[in-house]
C-alpha cells in the first residue's frame, strides 16, 4: 500500500502476519484484511478570525466494515497524516473484533494545531470537515468519536452539522457526546476503566495482589488519569506519573485526588510539589510491578525496553510498543496486555451509547459500568485462553481472536461482483 506509513502500518502488519500464519489464513482473505476499504482526503477552507482563509486537510479512513459500521475517533493534530489515520483505522478494526462488538474500524483526523485556534475557528473547521465527508458517515455507515484534541463539544458540532444536512436530529451519528445530546453515562471514564479492569485481571492471572502494587503511568490525559484514580481505589500505589512536560515520583504513592486538582488548573502534572521530578526516560526504568504507557505511539522501543523492570505492561495508548521491543519484553517474561484489548473500554462504551441512542432509552451509570466489566472480562478471558492454547503472547492471541472473527464474517458474506 503505497500511501501508508510503513513504520506504523508495518508494525501492525507484523503482528497481523504472525497471527494469520497461525490461523493458516487463506491468501485471498489475507489480502482483503490488509487493505483499507476506503480512504477519504478532503480540503476544508475556513475563514479565520483575522479575515484570512486557511485550507486544512482532513482524512477519514474506513478500514473494514464487515462486522458493522466503521467506528473510530477524529483527531486534530499537526502530525495527522493519511498514513497515521489508516493505521489507526486498522487497529480499530481489530479492537472492535476483540471486544466482540458489531463495528468495523475507522478513523479520522485534520492536519491542524487546535491550540492556536479560537473556539469559533475550531467549530467552523469541524462543521466544514463534516460537510465534506457527510456522504460517508451515519449511524449505519460510520460513527465518529472523540480522539486527540477533540471532545464532547466537538462531537456536538459533528452531530448538529450532520443533523442539519439530513433534516432531523440524529444523535446516533457520533458517540462521546454531551449527556444532554444523547451521550452515555460512564463514557468518558470507559477507556481508563478498561485499563483498570485488564490490569486487575492480569494481576489475578499472574498471581499478585494489586493492593500495594507499585504502578507507573506514562500520560495523564483522560486515559492515564482515570486509570490512576481507579487503580488507586483498588489499593494500588501509583508511584510515578509523567506527561508531555515531565512528571513526578513518590515512593509512598502519589496523592491522586490532589494531583487531579492540580492538573485541572495547570493542565500538566509539572509543578506538582508532592514528589520528586521525573522524566519520561526515567519512568521506564523504575522498579515497579505495573507499567501503563497511556500517551502516544512508539514509546517503548529497543532503546528503553531493556530498562523496564515491570512484570506487567498494560497498553493504555494505541501502539505504544514497537514490535521489536515487544519481542524483547516477551522473551524476558514480561506480560504485555496489548492496546487492542487493554484500551477497548472506550469503543465498547461508545457501542453502548450508539445502542442507547438508537433505542431512545438510556441506562444508569451503574448499568453501563456493569456491562462494560462483563464485556471486557469476557474479552480478556477469550484472549488469555487463546494465548494459552496456542502458546503465544497476548498480542498475538488478540490478533488471532480478532482476525478469526473478521475473516469468518468475510467468508460468510462472500464476494460481491
Amino acid at each position: 500500500m503505497a500511501t501508508t506509513d510503513r513504520s506504523m502500518f508495518e508494525a501492525m502488519l507484523q503482528e497481523f502476519d504472525g497471527a494469520a500464519r497461525i490461523l493458516n489464513l487463506e491468501p485471498g482473505i489475507w489480502r482483503i484484511l490488509t487493505a483499507p476499504k476506503r480512504q477519504i482526503v478532503v480540503s476544508c477552507p475556513v475563514l479565520m478570525d483575522d479575515g484570512e482563509i486557511q485550507v486544512f486537510t482532513g482524512y477519514r479512513v474506513q478500514y473494514n466494515i464487515s462486522l458493522g459500521p466503521a467506528k473510530g475517533g477524529i483527531r486534530y493534530h499537526p502530525g495527522v497524516s493519511l498514513d497515521e489515520v489508516t493505521t489507526l483505522a486498522a487497529w480499530m478494526t481489530w479492537k472492535c473484533a476483540v471486544a466482540h462488538i458489531p463495528f468495523g474500524g475507522g478513523k479520522g483526523g485534520i492536519l491542524c494545531d487546535p491550540t492556536t485556534m479560537s473556539r469559533r475557528e475550531v467549530e467552523a473547521l469541524t462543521r466544514r470537515y463534516v460537510a465534506e465527508i457527510i456522504d460517508a458517515i451515519g449511524p449505519e455507515k460510520d460513527v465518529p468519536a472523540p480522539d486527540v484534541n477533540t471532545d464532547a463539544q466537538v462531537m456536538a458540532w459533528v452531530m448538529d452539522t450532520y443533523s442539519m444536512h439530513v433534516g432531523h436530529t440524529e444523535t446516533a451519528v457520533v458517540t462521546g457526546k454531551p449527556l444532554e445530546l444523547g451521550g452515555s453515562l460512564g463514557r468518558r471514564e470507559a477507556t481508563g476503566r478498561g485499563v483498570m479492569l485488564t490490569t486487575r485481571e492480569s494481576a489475578r492471572h499472574l498471581g499478585f495482589d494489586l493492593r500495594g502494587a507499585r504502578i507507573a503511568i506514562q500520560g495523564f490525559g483522560n486515559v492515564g488519569s482515570v486509570s490512576a484514580a481507579l487503580l488507586a481505589d483498588l489499593g494500588a500505589k501509583i508511584v510515578a506519573i509523567t506527561d508531555w512536560q515531565g512528571g513526578i515520583y513518590d515512593a509512598d504513592g502519589i496523592d491522586i485526588p490532589r494531583l487531579l486538582e492540580h492538573v485541572a488548573v495547570h493542565k500538566t502534572v509539572h509543578g506538582f510539589t508532592r514528589g520528586d521530578r521525573l522524566t519520561n526516560e526515567q519512568l521506564f526504568g523504575l522498579a515497579v510491578d505495573v507499567l501503563i504507557p497511556a500517551a502516544l505511539e512508539n514509546q517503548i522501543t529497543l532503546a528503553n525496553a531493556p530498562d523496564i523492570k515491570a512484570r506487567l505492561v498494560v497498553e493504555g495508548a494505541n501502539g505504544p510498543t514497537t514490535p521489536e521491543a515487544h519481542r524483547h519484553l516477551h522473551d524476558r517474561g514480561v506480560f504485555v496486555v496489548p492496546d487492542i484489548l487493554a484500551n477497548s473500554g472506550g469503543v465498547t462504551a461508545s457501542y453502548f451509547e450508539w445502542v442507547q441512542d438508537r433505542h431512545g432509552y438510556f441506562w444508569t451509570e451503574k448499568e453501563v459500568n456493569e456491562r462494560l466489566e462483563q464485556k471486557l472480562c469476557e474479552a480478556f478471558d477469550d484472549v488469555l485462553a487463546t494465548a494459552l492454547r496456542h502458546g503465544v503472547d497476548m498480542r498475538t492471541a488478540a490478533y488471532i481472536v480478532a482476525i478469526s472473527r473478521v475473516a469468518a464474517v468475510t467468508r460468510m458474506r462472500g464476494m460481491y461482483a
